[in-house]
């Protein structure tokens, strides 16, 4: 429809695997960045990131033509493929479903 102008903020929170506390401090601002390329590489724009030990929240802001699940699928994989990689956690690291 022309001239209609769409504005889609999520907000997501997603855990750890058994909400385990394993997101240090030491370097979870590297992790924060790393999602943050993941997200720009998408062609979205995240507005916010924080968290705790065991979770962390994004605000990101969508088209009306992609699928929240889309993105959270990139995210969750590549983010934790990079913790594994970079051996930041003694055991195999995963988000929860």
């Amino acid at each position: 429809m022309a001239n209609t102008y769409t504005q889609l903020y999520v907000h997501y929170v997603f855990a750890v695997q058994n909400r385990a506390c394993l997101l240090k401090m030491q370097w979870r601002d590297e992790l924060y960045k790393y999602i943050t390329g993941i997200v720009e590489k998408q062609k979205r724009k995240l507005y916010i990131i924080n968290g705790m030990d065991d979770h962390l929240h994004c605000l990101i802001s969508m088209a009306p033509t992609q699928f929240p699940s889309e993105l959270m699928y990139h995210v969750k994989r590549s983010s934790s493929l990079w913790i594994n990689n970079n051996k930041l956690v003694r055991f195999r690291f995963s988000w929860q479903d």
